[in-house]
């Protein structure tokens, strides 16, 4: 019999208990590996390549507080940049409120909109379409999939800030890595629809020359702007991003309490396992111990099994982590569609089911293999 052969046996000579313990760390690192991924795609990911050329405009106080749109003739003028457009939040709801009906509306210039995000594919016929119709709007492939969209159908926007709903017509559908699941419109129709907005926009999207020039540009626009009576704070998109998650609270504190509380109910139930499962087989310890079998053998025998039981749980953790993660990350669940398990997050998870595994089974281990031969063989439990 092999070592590889004896520790399976072992591990699963009590099958129901062993299949709870399993289970029970399955659930509890697969709650660590969305925690994981939710903290590296808020954190870690630096976005899209093209992303380290845009700067993002916005009044200083709040983003909810508007500016003036001549401002982009001032910015346009900045060394350094090269397009520049207004970005307008419009947070209407589609069809009803339910969350996977949800996704980010955005007025913006069609003229110019490609220019800056140019990380955004869309054939030249469909963008001259949205540039020649006022109503018209640009979706994200995936988002259009999901709401089983085509070019020329209505998309009915009902208004809850501005108190005005958009009849939009969608002209266009591109496609970026990752999906940003959004909806893009012209600012000129909101205008028209909403009179108090004219001449309004809630930000600017900047492109830049170079990464280099962007954090020179940022303070050029900010500086510009400072004695105004609407001064700006200017960041780059990925900056920007991870202020409105700041603002949203202390999200760092929650996912760290959150994988702490996992980590610690893990160990709980797999030390309570492997305690008892060493208690039981004391006096086959001591067995061992007459044929030959050293107390590091021992140890390592009743180690192995705690690390098996864990690891195992852990590759089920796995997997349904990454089938929890990619649900979690469609178009409309309220989390970012650019979500997704990586090779780095997986090896995190493993690592902590190994770091289970030894921990939870070193106490017992080592005291079954230390324990005299008479006295496990007198042992009764």
């Amino acid at each position: 019999m092999t070592l590889t052969t004896f520790v399976a046996k072992s591990a699963f000579r009590n099958k129901r208990r062993s299949l709870l313990t399993v289970a029970s760390i399955a659930f509890s690192l697969l709650l660590l590996c969305i925690m994981l991924c939710v903290w590296r795609t808020f954190y870690i990911d630096k976005g899209a390549p093209d992303s380290a050329l845009r700067i993002v405009t916005r009044h200083k106080v709040s983003i909810a507080n508007p500016l003036p749109i001549y401002y982009r003739d001032k910015i346009r003028a900045v060394p350094g940049v090269v397009h520049v457009v207004p970005m307008s939040w419009f947070g209407g709801t589609y069809k009803d409120d339910r969350p996977e009906n949800y996704f980010a509306q955005f007025g913006t210039d069609p003229d110019e909109y490609f220019d800056v995000a140019a990380d955004k594919v869309m054939p030249s016929d469909q963008l001259a379409a949205w540039k020649r119709d006022r109503a018209g709007c640009i979706a994200d492939v995936q988002l259009a999939r999901k709401h089983n969209w085509k070019i020329g159908d209505h998309i009915i926007l009902q208004g809850t800030t501005f108190g005005a709903n958009l009849d939009l017509t969608l002209r266009g559908i591109y496609t970026i890595e990752p999906p940003s699941s959004n909806v893009y419109f012209q600012t000129k129709y909101l205008e028209e629809s909403v009179a108090w907005f004219k001449d309004n926009t809630f930000f600017f999207l900047t492109r830049v020359d170079t990464p280099e020039n962007m954090p020179r540009v940022a303070r050029a626009i900010d500086d510009m702007f400072h004695a105004s009576p609407f001064p700006t704070r200017s960041e780059s998109e990925q900056a920007f991003k991870a202020d409105f998650i700041a603002r949203l609270g202390s999200v760092k504190t929650f996912i760290l309490s959150i994988c702490g509380a996992v980590l610690f109910t893990t160990l709980l139930v797999c030390a309570n396992t492997i305690a008892m499962s060493v208690r039981e087989r004391t006096r086959e310890v001591a067995v061992l111990r007459t044929l030959g079998f050293t107390r590091g053998s021992v140890l390592t025998l009743l180690l192995s099994e705690s690390v098996a039981i864990s690891l195992m749980g852990g590759l089920i953790g796995i997997a349904f982590g990454t089938v929890a993660i990619s649900f979690m990350a469609r178009p409309g669940m309220g989390m970012p569609v650019s979500m997704h398990m990586t090779a780095a997050t997986a090896l995190v998870v493993m690592l902590v089911a190994a770091f289970v595994g030894v921990v939870s089974g070193l106490i017992p281990s080592y005291r079954a293999s230390h324990l005299g031969i008479v006295d496990a063989l007198r042992h009764i439990g």
